[in-house]
C-alpha cells in the first residue's frame, strides 16, 4: 500500500516521545548487526525519504518474534522489506514471514536485499491491498503486524485479532502518530488518520481478549498479546 507521510521528518511543534539522545545511544548498541542488505535498504530508505521502522523498532520486533517462538507471522504493508528482514530472522529456516505490499517495484526490491541476506526463501511476498490478501490467507498467526496507511488501522486490527493463536501477538507501528495523539491541535498528514489511530488504539487497550503495551521508541509501538 502506497504511503505518503514520512516519519523520519518531524513536526518540531510535535513530540518526541524518546529523547533523540537516548535513541542515538540505543542505536550505537545495535551496530553488531550491520548487514551489508541492511545498511543498503536503510540507505534507500534516507535517499527516497521511504518509511521504514528503523533500527531501532527492527531490533524490537525480532526479540519479540524470538521470545514467542514465532513461525508464522502476516505483515499488513510490508514496503521493501525492512520489517520483514528482521521477522525473516526470528522465525528461521522453517519459518514464514507473509508479506503484502500494492507495489510490484517494492517486491523486486524486497527480493533483493533479503535474496542478499540469505532470508528469501523464508518469506511469502504477495502484491496487492494487503486488507485481501489477508482474507485469501487461511489459519492463525503467531504474529500480525500492522503498517499499512493510518486511516485503515482499526479495520485491520478487527481483521486481524481472531488470527492470532493464544499467545501471540498483534503489533502495530506509528501508533503515538509523532505524539498527535496526545495533542488537542495538530496538523493532521492526511485528514482523519490521527483519529483512527487513536480509535484503533482504544480498541486494543479494552480488549478483554488482549493484553497490551506501547514501547513509545521512534514513533510508537503497539504490542497486543492474545490471552492463553
Amino acid at each position: 500500500m502506497t504511503k505518503i507521510y514520512s516519519p523520519t521528518v518531524l513536526n518540531p511543534t510535535l513530540l518526541n516521545p524518546v529523547d533523540p539522545a537516548i535513541e542515538t545511544y540505543m542505536r550505537g548498541l545495535l551496530s553488531k548487526t550491520d548487514h551489508p542488505a541492511l545498511l543498503a535498504m536503510e540507505e534507500l530508505a534516507r535517499e527516497r525519504n521511504f518509511p521504514i521502522v528503523d533500527r531501532l523498532v527492527g531490533a524490537f520486533l525480532e526479540t519479540l518474534a524470538k521470545s514467542i517462538d514465532a513461525k508464522r507471522i502476516f505483515e499488513f504493508g510490508s514496503g521493501y522489506g525492512y520489517s520483514a528482514y528482521w521477522f525473516a530472522k526470528a522465525v528461521g529456516e522453517h519459518g514464514k514471514v507473509i508479506c503484502s505490499d500494492g507495489d510490484p517495484l517494492n517486491k523486486e526490491k524486497a527480493e533483493r536485499f533479503l535474496s542478499t541476506a540469505d532470508l528469501w526463501d523464508r518469506v511469502d511476498f504477495h502484491t496487492g491491498m494487503a486488507q485481501s490478501i489477508f482474507a485469501q490467507t487461511d489459519g492463525l498467526f503467531d504474529i500480525c503486524y500492522n503498517d499499512v496507511d493510518k486511516g485503515d488501522y482499526p479495520e485491520i486490527w478487527q481483521m486481524a485479532k481472531d488470527r492470532i493463536r493464544p499467545g501471540g501477538f498483534y503489533i502495530a507501528d506509528n501508533v503515538l502518530w509523532h505524539g498527535r495523539v496526545a495533542l488537542t491541535e495538530y496538523e493532521d498528514v492526511v485528514p482523519g488518520w490521527t483519529e483512527a489511530i487513536k480509535e484503533h488504539n482504544k480498541q486494543i487497550f479494552t480488549d478483554p481478549d488482549f493484553d497490551a503495551y506501547i514501547n513509545p521508541t521512534r514513533d510508537g509501538v503497539i504490542v497486543a498479546r492474545k490471552k492463553m
